[in-house]
């Protein structure tokens, strides 16, 4: 009998220790002790502090695709930049040109240069991925406490573009104009091609006299 009641009194010492140690909050209490990452205004500040000042160290487009057929191993070693380990990286570059067309989805310059001078497309419709955050170099990884957080920087940075840089330059641009512009490019180190090149914009300007 003794050995029942201290079997029994040692099951109820182990079910109240239990009960104890195990509690369920309500989903809103979590949620309200938990610190939210506010990716928007992270990207506002991102693109006011580091960013947009960063762009006057951009490489002139035309120079980096003289230097791209010259010597690419330089072209990427010392103007791109990638936060992982692969063959896409991506610039900050910058430039000026005539518009040669404005079509539905991007604005067609041909870019003045001393050397190169081909067409660029400036995206004005289809504005994501990660070259825009990813190319000044200027944002640290080490910074955020996870994937998502940092990804959805990416999300805001694009919404700043397609709702602050595009549409006033969208609604006046036409073929003929003179623009200067900033952006970011994605290049492809091991199957390079500068044939249609692609500027998410950073900063776009008409600037005819």
């Amino acid at each position: 009998m003794k050995k029942i009641i201290k079997y029994t009194g040692s099951v109820l010492l182990v079910a109240v220790v239990a009960y104890n140690s195990v509690y369920f909050k309500k989903l809103d209490e979590v949620k309200a002790g938990a610190t939210s990452f506010d990716a928007a205004k992270y990207a506002e500040k991102f693109w006011t502090e580091k960013l947009t000042p960063h762009v006057a160290k951009a490489i002139e487009i035309g120079q980096l695709l003289t230097l791209l057929q010259t010597d690419k191993n330089k072209a990427f070693a010392d103007h791109a930049h990638a936060l992982g380990i692969g063959n896409v990286k991506y610039f900050l570059v910058k430039g000026s040109g005539i518009v040669k067309s404005v079509e539905e989805n991007q604005v067609m310059v041909k870019i003045e240069s001393e050397r190169e001078k081909p067409e660029v497309a400036i995206a004005t419709e289809y504005v994501f991925g990660n070259a825009v955050r990813d190319a000044s170099g200027e944002i640290d990884i080490n910074a955020f406490t996870n994937s998502m957080d940092f990804n959805n920087v990416s999300g805001e940075l694009n919404k700043i573009i397609r709702e602050k840089v595009i549409p006033p330059f969208r609604s006046k641009v036409k073929t003929g104009d003179k623009v200067t512009f900033s952006g970011a490019i994605e290049l492809n180190k091991e199957h390079l091609s500068t044939r249609s090149i692609e500027i998410i914009p950073i900063d776009l300007k008409i600037v005819n006299e």
